[in-house]
């Protein structure tokens, strides 16, 4: 458990300060009805695919037996796999305070902030207002939404270049350069994977090795006159990464090495689940081990890139260029059934559950709240 210090008496003032007056902005990025525009870009995207791409007479030609069924089976109970790993992650980091339920809850409503949000701004402001509300300490809130950023981001900086090395350009798309791939796809991945690398690699430096001098260096970030507005939030995450490294440093390798498992196996479930999907449209594809590699590659270069996109979840833009990825998997004329399976089972489901969830968890934090004043005012 974190020790009370000095350190963590100014960040646990300052993140309650901070908190009464974000939180209000957090719950309105949960809110149910932020589900009605990636639902309309998604619908009207997914419209349009169908009437420029699809082809009947192939979605006639498409086999539907037991085995079809299997295999979009096994890419729902793979999905849910990744969901529970996310999970038992939570867990781990939270010293099992929290329940497997209440893990189960709150990776939910972790998703549903994504799927609602245009990904690039991310989801730790609300992994951190989710964590405050659970009882659990700004100090040991801030360890767990830092721990959990660089498990997620060192992933791919360390796993993109190694395809890339079995792959070549085919981690893009078939027969791709680097400079020249469809929609300067290849240079976007680069430009996002130094970003990754290089906020990843930092915080992982300020967190086992030299977190002074990382809130050192972010604090003289901050008087820069360009990151003026900025100013507070930069000289909160200087403290928030010097706070986390006083209680993780000390954990025991079990610790880290259950976070690193829980992490690996859920992003390979992920990507999994795509190759599950194009083995039960296309039975006869090629199932070699290098493909399962290229079909991960591919996967990782896809999510890269929709990460920084504008729409909320990368809704209409993950089914657009879906086929450009497996376009040697499966036909143009079918892919769009592929791009629609794949957002049903991977990226709806948050939307529908967290309309259910997220109503009944704010509920409970208000008679919480409510309860707490009045035992502070008797």
């Amino acid at each position: 458990m974190f020790n009370e210090t000095p350190l963590t008496s100014l960040f646990m003032n300052g993140a309650s300060t901070a908190l009464n007056s974000d939180h209000e902005k957090v719950l309105d990025s949960i809110r149910p009805g932020k589900i009605i525009v990636p639902t309309v870009i998604g619908v009207l995207v997914v419209g349009f695919l169908v009437r420029s791409q699809l082809d009947f007479e192939e979605l006639k030609g498409i086999n539907w037996t037991i085995y079809t069924l299997f295999w979009i089976v096994t890419a729902i109970v793979v999905y849910l796999g990744r969901h529970l790993l996310y999970s038992w992650r939570l867990r781990v980091l939270s010293e099992g305070d929290f329940s497997w339920w209440k893990s189960i809850e709150l990776v939910t409503i972790l998703e549903f902030a994504s799927a609602v949000s245009p990904t690039n701004f991310g989801g730790s402001a609300v992994a951190f207002f989710l964590l405050i509300q659970e009882n659990i300490s700004a100090a040991r809130s801030t360890a767990i939404v830092i721990y959990t950023i660089i498990a997620d981001t060192l992933f791919f900086v360390f796993s993109i270049p190694i395809l890339y090395v079995i792959l070549g350009s085919n981690i893009f798309i078939p027969t791709g350069e680097l400079q020249t791939a469809w929609g300067g796809l290849g240079v976007t991945l680069v430009i996002v994977w130094l970003i990754m690398a290089i906020y990843g690699l930092l915080l992982l430096y300020g967190l086992f090795v030299r977190p002074k001098h990382i809130r050192t260096f972010l604090s003289w970030i901050a008087r820069w006159r360009i990151f003026k507005k900025s100013k507070r939030r930069i000289q909160k995450a200087a403290i928030d990464i010097e706070i986390s490294s006083l209680h993780i440093r000390n954990m025991s390798w079990r610790f880290h090495g259950k976070l690193i498992l829980a992490t690996l196996l859920a992003w390979i479930l992920r990507f999994f689940t795509v190759s599950a999907i194009l083995i039960a449209l296309n039975p006869s594809m090629s199932q070699t081990i290098y493909d399962h590699i290229i079909l991960l590659g591919r996967g990782e270069a896809l999510y890269a890139v929709t990460a920084y996109s504008p729409t909320p979840g990368g809704s209409g833009v993950a089914e657009i260029i879906f086929g450009q990825f497996y376009k040697e998997y499966i036909s143009s004329g079918i892919s769009v059934i592929a791009a629609v399976l794949w957002r049903v089972i991977t990226y709806y489901p948050y939307l529908i559950i967290g309309v259910i969830i997220i109503p009944n968890w704010i509920r409970k934090l208000i008679n919480r709240r409510r309860t707490k004043t009045v035992s502070h005012d008797s």
